[in-house]
């Protein structure tokens, strides 16, 4: 299971996220409560709890309002131990902030939480694929756009191993590609580059949507068969 939050009340640094009483930290509780043996995983990241969207602290420093990475790493880091803290199996830093798997690894090794792995989104493109997610959980950006920090779908394929090998060498115990359908070519590279591996390939809300209209809107495509071949593992959990 892969939990995602949305709190009941969201400000520009994304307070809510470093609750130990917040939504995730709640529902990861009550999950191992409900099922001990159930492996939970948590995102990390600030887009559902930030008033703006974005994955991070925000800043006009260099006369246009963007993603202030080094500020949003020690609050990345305070959030995965908050995970940890209420019982996460793994951590799923998703902002590709750069630098994010090393901060959240020196944060969770510092608080006794060694065992702890990360799975890094490390390829992650700019997509709109994931707009049916970011209307379910409510994180839209509410100005501008992700591609300052999220990878450009135009970039050549080096740049994704390029992240996944940084990504590994911070720290990062399993690799995620995403979107997966779309960038079949990029798990390929990554498979081959870096064999052994654990490789994650996520099936993202606007492929899974794909499947599901073309089944409905004449019959032609098995909308059960295909999404038992192409599922996303998103699991929202909400505030009330």
């Amino acid at each position: 299971m892969l939990l995602f939050g949305i709190p009941a009340d969201k400000d520009a640094s994304g307070r809510a996220a470093l609750d130990d009483e917040g939504i995730v930290q709640q529902a990861v509780k009550l999950a191992k409560r409900t099922a001990p043996n159930l492996l939970v995983i948590t995102d990390v990241c600030f887009c559902e709890y930030t008033d703006h969207g974005h994955c991070g602290i925000v800043h006009d420093k260099t006369g246009r309002v963007d993603v202030d990475n080094d500020a949003t790493l020690e609050l990345l880091g305070r959030q995965a131990v908050s995970h940890a803290r209420a019982g996460a199996d793994v951590i799923a830093p998703s902002g590709m902030m750069d630098g994010m798997v090393g901060s959240i690894r020196d944060a969770l090794d510092g608080g006794g939480f060694q065992h702890v792995p990360i799975m890094s989104y490390a390829a992650k493109y700019a997509s709109a694929f994931y707009g049916p997610f970011r209307e379910a959980a409510e994180s839209a950006p509410q100005f501008g756009d992700r591609r300052s920090y999220q990878m450009d779908a135009a970039a050549d394929p080096g740049q994704a191993l390029r992240e996944v090998e940084l990504d590994l060498a911070e720290g990062a115990d399993i690799i995620m590609v995403k979107p997966a359908l779309a960038y079949l070519d990029i798990l390929r590279s990554v498979h081959d580059r870096f064999p052994g591996v654990p490789l994650a390939a996520y099936n993202v809300s606007g492929e899974y949507s794909m499947v599901k209209a073309a089944a409905a809107q004449d019959g032609s495509t098995s909308g059960a068969s295909c999404s038992k071949r192409s599922r996303p593992f998103a699991a929202p959990a909400r505030a009330s």
